[in-house]
């Protein structure tokens, strides 16, 4: 080590994957081996991380991705943060005695855009195909990993809770009505089902572009949008608010929306240009923080010293509190 870390430094010389979970990393190293690109891994990785970690990201969440192409030569952003339904109106909100929106529930829920936004990682900067990206975290599904620690916690804290409200979610990550134990063989047949029906969907279609296109339909206008619309025209869940609500997300809502490519955000500093999200995500925070550190003599500071984290924080909270204002 020549310099403060407070990560392990990671090296190779034919190629390196780092990930949450070491799943997620082994399978990304492996499409590397079998002679995919970075994006391949990353899209490969991606899928296996919603499946090992479902308390941190999941099918339903959100994708920021700030990316290089050494063959397009330039940074560039993937926006795959899914909007707010078209009903998700403050005239709707307040109609349903509310004066802010639950944090959980379905009220809560926006467009699902993590798919989308690796389908098209995939798509412009991938070469494999879809079946490839996808079987990896097929296999984990059918076949089990080991829960996470903090997996089994979580579960065991929204048990009685799925029981009464959540029925499905009870029987899918209580199976047999138990919660599964740190480190047991855990399973989600249902998820390798809908994965598997993608890749069929996809594989109807001649050229892997083409595929990659067919995979967002069947997710965005095909059996997964139509299952995710006829369940929420019925359903209510119980939400922050205390009372049960039913959501606003719609097939429609789903087939006119997709993940974009856009410019980063950049900043200057001591030599770097700093690449980062819009303001849709927390970008312009780091950037904003970074142009008031630009004063201070951080290298003088030691990285784990009460100045530096000082200084560090009160930049930081500052950064954050426009953010919340602007």
């Amino acid at each position: 080590m020549t310099g403060f870390t407070t990560r392990p430094e990671i090296l190779g010389t034919f190629g390196v994957v780092t990930s949450t979970h070491w799943i997620g990393s082994a399978v990304g190293m492996s499409i590397l081996e079998k002679g995919g690109n970075a994006f391949d891994a990353a899209v490969a990785t991606g899928f296996v991380l919603q499946l090992v970690e479902p308390h941190l990201c999941g099918p339903g969440g959100d994708l920021p991705a700030v990316i290089y192409s050494k063959k397009k030569d330039k940074v560039e952003v993937i926006s795959a943060q899914g909007s707010a339904p078209a009903g998700a109106t403050i005239e709707h909100y307040t109609g349903e005695g509310l004066t802010l929106i639950p944090g959980d529930g379905l009220l809560a829920t926006v467009i699902p855009g993590a798919f989308d936004g690796w389908m098209l990682m995939l798509r412009d900067y991938g070469t494999m195909s879809v079946r490839e990206v996808l079987e990896p975290a097929i296999y984990y599904a059918e076949h089990g990993h080991p829960l996470l620690p903090r997996i089994s916690a979580t579960i065991k804290g929204l048990a009685a809770f799925f029981e009464k409200e959540w029925p499905t979610s009870h029987e899918a990550w209580l199976p047999g009505g138990s919660v599964p134990e740190a480190q047991a063989n855990f399973r989600n047949p249902m998820l390798a089902q809908t994965w598997k029906r993608v890749i069929a969907e996809a594989e109807a279609k001649r050229g892997r572009e083409a595929q990659v296109e067919a995979a967002r339909d069947a997710f965005y206008r095909g059996f997964i949008a139509e299952t995710i619309d006829a369940y929420l025209k019925t359903a209510e869940a119980m939400d922050a608010s205390g009372n049960r609500h039913k959501g606003v997300l719609t097939a429609s809502d789903m087939a006119n929306w997709s993940a974009t490519i856009e410019e980063p955000l950049t900043y200057d500093y001591h030599g770097w240009t700093i690449a980062k999200t819009g303001p849709w995500d927390q970008g312009p925070v780091f950037l904003q923080t970074l142009s008031i550190l630009k004063g201070f003599d951080l290298a003088a500071m030691r990285p784990n010293g009460a100045d530096f984290v000082h200084t560090v924080v009160e930049a930081m909270k500052l950064a954050f509190a426009d953010r919340e204002v602007y």
